[in-house]
């Protein structure tokens, strides 16, 4: 009933012969239908060169570049740090050392223009239970928003 139904996933074959294992015949085990599409054995690219399955049929996949994000006007800040022209870990001290001087649920923007920056304050919102609130793009750099919460 079932046992019908069912294809091997693998099967054996001889160790180095033609069609061995899916890392060119080193293994003794030789790869059959959806696997050996998936792991190299058939063709891994469409023709616009977008990746895709080829087990699937139907319209082509849609490429998403990214999630849609609702454009919202940054918070006003209550300190407003001036870290541009200086390289890390600079702003981050910088912050660490005036966020104390805001009350607990005020926004601290940081203008910074070192691309280190834009990635390591949010991290660092996250180990100290901060919240990042939003990035904004400047002429020259950006502006990071941070909730004091602690």
């Amino acid at each position: 009933m079932f046992a019908s139904s069912l294809r091997p996933i693998f099967t054996v074959g001889t160790r180095g012969g033609p069609g061995g294992g899916h890392d060119g015949g080193r293994e003794g085990v030789r790869m059959t239908g959806r696997r050996s599409r998936l792991f190299g054995r058939g063709p891994a690219a469409g023709p616009t060169g977008q990746l895709r399955r080829t087990d699937q049929q139907g319209p082509d996949p849609v490429l998403f570049l990214g999630a849609e994000r609702a454009v919202v006007a940054p918070p006003a800040p209550a300190l407003t740090i001036n870290a541009l022209g200086r390289k890390c870990p600079i702003p981050i001290i910088m912050l660490a050392e005036q966020i104390r001087d805001v009350p607990l649920g005020a926004v601290v923007a940081v203008l910074a223009d070192d691309p280190a920056a834009y990635t390591d304050i949010p991290s660092w919102c996250a180990m100290k239970a901060q919240e990042f609130v939003s990035s904004q793009e400047l002429a020259q750099g950006w502006a990071l928003y941070i909730r004091r919460m602690l």
